[in-house]
C-alpha cells in the first residue's frame, strides 16, 4: 500500500493546497476547501486499464486526414444547431441545468429520434432500469437497440463501453460516477474530475461519442471544478424556469462549431417539442395599446430573434427608487437610466423602474439597449407604442444611438413577421436594403428621435 496523504481542493475551481484555508487563494470563495485522500500509488488492475485504453502513437501530419468529420443527425434541428450540425465521433458532450428542466428527457428522445441502427448505452446512476422504461414509454422510445445500464463505478462501465461498443454512450450524471481508487464520495471535486477523464479517454480511443449529464450548483454552474468544462469538447446549458413550458438550449462551448447558437424547446407531456419560429412564440401573447412594450431583435449566433420587451416605471413610495430586471443585465439598466435622465431629460429619479424580457429569454447584447430604455420611456410617459415597430440599436453614454451588427437579418425578421416601421441607428441605413415599399426603416441619431419614431 503507496503512502497516503490529504489535500484540500476548493470545490468551486479545483484548487488544491497542502493545508486548509478559510479562503480559496484560486477564485477567492469562502468555506469551500475540502479534505480529500490522494493514493501515491495505483494498484496493478488501473495499470492494465491504462495499458488497454492508451492507443495513440505519434502521426505525420501529412498522413493526418483532412476529411469532414461524421456527425450524427439527432433527429432535432434545434439541438443540431447548438451541436454545429450534429454529434460528432469521439467527441465528449456536457449536458447541464437546473433539476427538472428536462435534462434526462432529451437524452431519451435522442434515442427515439437518433438513426435506429445506430447502437446506444444510456448508462444510469440515479434512476433504476424500471424507472427508465417509464419515461421510455411516456416518450414514446421502442428503439430495440438502445441498453440500459444502472452503474456507479466508472471503470466497470468504461469496461462495459469497450466490450459493447456502442455508437452513442449517455451518462446520467457524472455526480453518481464513483472511481474506486479515490476514497472520497461520489460527486466530490476529485471524483468528478477523474471520472470524466476516464471517459474521455474511452471516447477519443475508440471514437464513440459521449453525452455527460452534469448537475448544476445554486449559482447555475456545473457542480464539480471548472476543469471539467476545460476536458469535455462541448458544454450545453438548459435555461429557463422549470414554471415555463419553454426551454433554451446554448453552447457555452464547442468545438466543433459556434457557441452563439441557441435552440428553443416547449415541454410538452410527451417531451420535449422544439420550437423553429421562436420569435413568433415569444411574440404570441403581446397586448395591444398598452405603454411600456417595445419589440427588439436580438442576434443568437446566426438567427435573428424578435422578442417582447416590458418595462414600467410608476411612482416609488420610497426614499430610494427600486430598480428591478428580469431576463437584462441590472448593471445595464441602471445605465441605460442614468442616460435617458442626462442626456434625453426622462427623469426616473422618482420613479421605481422595472424590465422583463417575455418568455424567459435572456437577453446580453447590446442591440436591445434601444428597446429597452423604449419601454420605459413609454411607461413614464404613458404613450403606447406602435404594435408594428421594432427598434434595436445600442445606447452610448452620450446618448447617441451606436451601429449594430447584422442589421440587414434583423429587419428581414422583422418584415417577415409582419411589422411595418422598423427604427435602427443611422448609420446602419446606408447598409440596409429594404425592398418592400410598405415597411419604413428609420434611422435615428438620438433617443428622442427614437421615441418619436416609434409613436408616430
Amino acid at each position: 500500500m503507496g503512502k497516503i496523504k490529504s489535500v484540500y481542493v476548493c470545490s468551486e475551481c479545483g484548487y488544491e493546497s497542502p493545508k486548509w484555508y478559510g479562503k480559496c487563494p484560486g477564485c477567492g470563495e469562502w468555506n469551500t476547501m475540502t479534505e480529500e485522500i490522494k493514493e501515491q500509488v495505483k494498484n496493478q488492475s488501473s495499470i492494465a486499464v491504462k495499458r488497454r485504453t492508451v492507443s495513440s502513437l505519434p502521426v505525420s501530419v501529412n498522413e493526418i486526414s483532412t476529411a469532414e468529420e461524421q456527425r450524427y443527425k439527432t433527429g432535432y434541428s434545434e439541438l443540431d444547431r447548438v451541436l454545429g450540425g450534429g454529434i460528432v465521433k469521439g467527441s465528449l458532450i456536457l449536458l447541464g441545468g437546473d433539476p427538472g428542466i428536462g435534462k434526462s428527457t432529451i437524452l431519451m428522445q435522442i434515442c427515439s429520434s437518433l438513426d435506429s441502427g445506430l447502437k446506444i448505452l444510456y448508462i444510469s446512476g440515479e434512476e433504476s432500469a424500471r424507472q427508465i422504461k417509464l419515461r421510455a414509454n411516456r416518450i414514446g422510445v421502442s428503439n430495440p437497440n438502445v441498453f440500459i445500464m444502472t452503474e456507479t463505478d466508472i471503470e466497470l462501465a468504461a469496461e462495459n463501453i469497450r466490450e459493447l461498443k456502442p455508437d452513442l454512450v449517455m451518462v446520467d450524471s457524472i455526480q453518481t460516477m464513483n472511481f474506486t481508487e479515490l476514497s472520497s464520495s461520489p460527486g466530490s471535486v476529485a471524483q468528478v474530475r477523474e471520472c470524466t477523464s476516464v471517459l474521455m479517454r474511452v471516447a477519443k480511443n475508440l471514437e464513440i461519442p459521449v453525452l455527460i449529464v452534469g448537475h448544476v450548483n445554486k449559482e447555475g454552474s456545473i457542480a464539480g471544478p471548472k476543469v471539467l468544462e476545460h476536458i469535455v469538447d462541448a458544454v450545453l446549458y438548459f435555461e429557463g424556469d422549470k414554471q415555463l413550458s419553454y426551454r433554451i438550449l446554448r453552447a457555452v462551448k464547442n468545438r466543433f462549431g459556434s457557441t452563439n447558437e441557441i435552440g428553443v424547446f416547449q415541454m410538452t407531456d410527451k417531451g420535449l417539442a422544439q420550437v423553429e419560429n421562436p420569435s413568433q412564440m415569444l411574440l404570441s401573447e403581446r397586448p395591444k395599446n398598452v405603454s411600456g412594450t417595445c419589440v427588439a431583435c436580438a442576434m443568437e449566433g446566426t438567427r435573428p430573434i424578435l422578442a417582447e420587451i416590458q418595462g414600467l416605471a410608476t411612482a416609488s413610495g420610497f426614499g430610494n427608487p427600486r430598480r428591478m430586471s428580469t431576463g437584462f443585465d441590472y448593471s445595464r439598466m441602471s445605465l441605460l437610466i442614468a442616460v435617458l435622465e442626462k442626456r434625453a431629460g426622462y427623469y426616473f429619479s422618482g420613479a421605481d423602474a422595472y424590465i422583463n424580457v417575455v418568455g424567459g429569454l435572456r437577453l446580453d447584447e447590446p442591440a436591445v439597449d434601444l428597446a429597452v430604455a423604449m419601454a420605459l420611456v413609454s411607461s413614464l410617459k404613458d404613450v403606447p407604442i406602435s404594435e408594428t415597430a421594432v427598434a434595436f440599436g445600442e445606447i452610448g453614454l452620450a446618448g447617441e444611438i451606436r451601429s449594430v451588427s447584422h442589421a440587414q437579418s434583423r429587419v428581414n425578421e422583422a418584415i417577415r413577421l409582419g411589422f411595418k416601421t422598423v427604427v435602427v441607428p443611422y448609420y446602419n441605413l446606408k447598409s440596409i436594403k429594404n425592398e418592400d415599399e410598405s415597411v419604413r426603416v428609420i434611422g435615428v441619431k438620438s433617443v428622442r428621435e427614437a421615441f418619436n419614431a416609434l409613436t408616430e
